[in-house]
């Protein structure tokens, strides 16, 4: 007789069906080993699939696992958001719930949740604040990944590698035309970044790199088994590290807008607010919304 285990998909960091991140939810993962989470991962094969556990602490609303087709992930953004979403829209958080925290393998997330215009909006606090990592493969090589001449990569700004609890090389493209022109070479990327300490590939370009807000992007991760990923909140979480680096706001608080996954048909809108005190980010908060898709039961012999 097979094990049955509940599961909800939502598309995150959308307002419709359809569009943003597809996320599948296992409500009571209880039960399942590594190797089977993995394995359902796989049958799913989205960018992330999550596995809904009790918490450690009565005070958190759950312990929350996360695993690409590829490999578990210590934290990430759309899993966060999308599973927040899931268990509010489902009835398995208490009614009137406007916060939660949720346990993840970086640590414990807090979550505020409320709705626009009849749509589930979840926004999270980073529980690491961004950090720059290491130099980045040289300009050459990075334009070979993108397929891309060198001088699609902006000359304003230096490709950078930040962190937030999963590592990303940013790289910055002089225009939306380069965006779009993007076809990675796994070639290119096995020789030159596949090894490194960020092997994903973000690639982003804005109008104005000083004062801009609106942020237009790509997420590329082979090694987690994803060929593009069409909203990435934990690249989004890091990002704002490079931006605050990069604009230097005197103080206060700064907002973004990334949209994403227009390049693969689903668009995606990711809200990014930073708190700066004494020229220092004091705190990262990424949201947006998400639409339940369907339901069902997976089985495991």
């Amino acid at each position: 007789m097979p094990r049955t285990y509940r599961f909800i998909t939502a598309d995150v960091f959308t307002n419709r069906r359809f569009g943003g991140n597809p996320l599948a939810v296992i409500l009571d993962a209880k039960g399942l080993s590594d190797a089977e989470m993995q394995r359902i991962a796989r049958e799913f094969n989205l960018s992330e699939t999550t596995f809904v556990l009790p918490p450690a602490s009565a005070q958190h609303a759950c312990a929350m696992r996360i695993f690409t087709p590829g490999l578990e992930l210590p934290f990430a953004g759309h899993p966060t958001v999308g599973t927040a979403i899931v268990l509010a829209e489902c009835g398995l958080l208490p009614a009137g719930t406007e916060s939660m925290v949720i346990e993840e393998k970086v640590g414990p997330v807090p979550v505020a949740l409320s709705s626009r215009d009849g749509i589930r909006q979840a926004v999270f606090t980073v529980p690491r604040r961004p950090e720059r990592g290491g130099v980045p493969p040289a300009r050459a090589d990075l334009a070979r990944i993108l397929s891309l001449p060198v001088d699609a990569i902006a000359s304003e700004v230096e490709p950078l590698t930040y962190s937030a609890g999963v590592p990303f090389t940013f790289i910055p493209l002089r225009d939306v035309q380069a965006l779009s022109a993007i076809r990675i070479d796994l070639a290119a990327w096995t020789d030159s970044l596949a090894s490194g300490p960020a092997p994903h590939v973000f690639a982003f370009t804005m109008t104005d790199w000083k004062k801009g807000e609106e942020i237009q992007a790509r997420m590329f991760a082979p090694a987690m088994g994803i060929a593009e990923d069409p909203a990435t909140g934990a690249a989004s979480a890091a990002l704002a590290g490079l931006l605050v680096d990069l604009q230097q706001p005197a103080g206060g608080s700064r907002r973004w807008r990334i949209r994403q996954g227009e390049a693969m048909g689903r668009p995606s809108l990711i809200t990014v607010e930073a708190d700066l005190a004494d020229n220092h980010l004091a705190a990262v908060r990424v949201g947006g919304g998400a639409v339940i898709v369907s339901h069902g039961e997976i089985m495991l012999d």
